[in-house]
């Protein structure tokens, strides 16, 4: 089933249930008016969106429209929780040791967390408005799931039973910003501004034997401004599944259905596949020659962020946004 929030003027958009193709689309409100009131009730009302799913399909659907991504809000606009992990510990070695930082050997038994904002997700297709270029913007392309409510101290081999929808991630990150926050020893803030999503979210029978083990074994595009520079394979070199990540974020207390966990920055060891954020190309850059060569995002700027299926049909539509200054 494939679900997304279509613009409305409203803060939560209203919930449609989208063909398999991404090609039409079908209003859900006399089911579910958004996508949280549906994960609130899921058992009951998942049947029901999943019934307009089979008929949408089977060119049975009432009162369809053609789907564009660019009416869409994020799948969650708001969200009660955003928590994003750093399962690719390729990626956070690297950057590591582009700054000859000791790597902890508690990184690949205990999963890296961070709480994001969630109260104000960017659509798809909307600009990524930002103050300055000083601040080192880059784009992170991730995967990321949305649970149903998860009891705290949930075991790993049930947290998978509480994954409801999957969707992508550009987690924005501000480079420059990065390294005065963490000096303070309290996380990020100012430097993680708000996150975009991808158009659909989609429960994972859509991803068929590509969802296995709680990951995504599938290809990553990212794709900067025309340029496709990197496709690392979700499912390889992901030391913490879905399901650990989960059971982390609930060791010392619950997530209420509609939180989302994200996968961290997509990184394969085969640097041959690409990078899925510019820090990380950075960090090569500097590992074999000391000096960075590749500058981070400018006004004007696109990243383009997919994947695809098998069959080369996309699963969950494209993130695709410029990356722009505040009007005057």
């Amino acid at each position: 089933m494939k679900l997304a929030t279509l613009k409305d003027g409203s803060r939560d958009g209203q919930l449609i249930v989208v063909s398999r193709d991404l090609k039409t689309a079908q209003i859900a409100d006399g089911i579910a008016p958004t996508l949280q009131r549906a994960l609130d009730d899921w058992n009951f009302i998942a049947p029901q969106l999943e019934q307009m799913y089979n008929q949408l399909n089977s060119g049975r659907g009432s009162n369809t429209f053609d789907f564009d991504p660019k009416n869409c809000m994020a799948p969650l606009p708001r969200a009660f929780q955003w928590a994003d992990g750093s399962s690719y510990v390729n990626h956070v070695e690297l950057v590591r040791k582009a700054r000859n930082a000791e790597m902890p050997d508690s990184f690949w038994h205990d999963p890296l967390m961070y709480q994001g904002g969630s109260d104000d997700f960017i659509g798809p297709n909307d600009d990524i408005v930002l103050g300055s270029e000083e601040w080192g913007i880059d784009f992170e392309s991730e995967v990321a799931v949305i649970t149903d409510d998860v009891p705290m101290g949930v075991k790993v081999q049930h947290a998978a039973e509480h994954i409801r929808l999957l969707m992508l991630v550009n987690d924005v990150s501000l480079r420059n910003l990065i390294p005065a926050e963490l000096a303070k020893g309290f996380g990020f803030f100012q430097s993680k501004p708000a996150s975009s999503f991808s158009p659909v979210a989609v429960t994972p029978d859509e991803l068929g034997d590509a969802w296995k083990d709680g990951k995504v074994h599938l290809p990553l595009r990212s794709t900067w401004n025309g340029v496709q520079v990197g496709q690392p394979n979700a499912g390889v070199d992901m030391v913490f599944s879905f399901p650990q990540l989960i059971t982390h974020l609930c060791k010392t207390r619950k997530a209420r259905a509609g939180s989302i966990v994200g996968s961290g920055t997509v990184s394969n060891k085969d640097s041959a596949k690409g990078y899925s954020c510019i820090a990380e190309k950075r960090a090569l850059e500097m590992i074999a020659g000391g000096e960075p060569q590749t500058p981070f995002m400018k006004f004007g700027d696109t990243i383009k962020i997919e994947m695809l299926d098998k069959n080369g049909k996309s699963i969950f539509g494209a993130i695709d946004q410029s990356i722009t200054e505040p009007e005057a």
